[in-house]
């Protein structure tokens, strides 16, 4: 159900955070994390290609917006904070915005606590802006019964455009 690869700068953040620095983006920024970072009022930018070098996630469940159980796979959320040079601290929040300007708050025990993937692709294909992409948070659902209900659904933010570290 769950699967991850280590690769590129991802692999050196994780074995020494402070030995890299995030690249910048050389294609369209279709994400920016902010708020706690490690450089005080600085934000992070990625592009798609930025997010395809990040460790990726496989996660096969059912939500309440599709008919079947779909593959959704990506970074997960705790790890794109951690390439933005965030940390997810017990108790603390973040605040995801979409497109059309959606915000939900989640908690940083859901990051911790479940493998919440930062889709950029479902079926194994890139998600237009219609069918909300091209970044959906998506939670484990088939995992984890306990996060089959409505609070957990508002979470998933779709066309995805930005995450505040509170």
């Amino acid at each position: 159900m769950f699967r991850r690869r280590l690769f590129g700068f991802a692999t050196l953040a994780l074995l020494r955070p402070d030995a890299w620095a995030l690249p910048s983006p050389t294609g369209p920024v279709l994400l920016t994390v902010s708020g706690r970072l490690r450089q005080a009022g600085a934000a992070a930018s990625f592009d798609m290609a930025m997010l395809e070098r990040l460790p990726q996630a496989h996660i096969h469940t059912h939500t309440p917006w599709y008919a079947q159980a779909r593959r959704f796979s990506g970074p997960l959320l705790r790890e794109v904070i951690a390439a933005a040079g965030g940390q997810l601290l017990p108790g603390g929040t973040l605040r995801a915005r979409a497109l059309n300007d959606y915000a939900v708050e989640i908690p940083a025990n859901d990051a911790l606590r479940y493998d919440i993937v930062l889709a950029r692709l479902m079926d194994d294909k890139p998600m237009p802006v219609r069918d909300k992409g091209p970044l959906f948070i998506v939670y484990p659902f088939d995992g984890h019964r306990e996060l089959r209900n409505a609070v957990y659904y508002s979470r998933c933010a779709w066309q995805l455009k930005s995450i505040e570290v509170l």
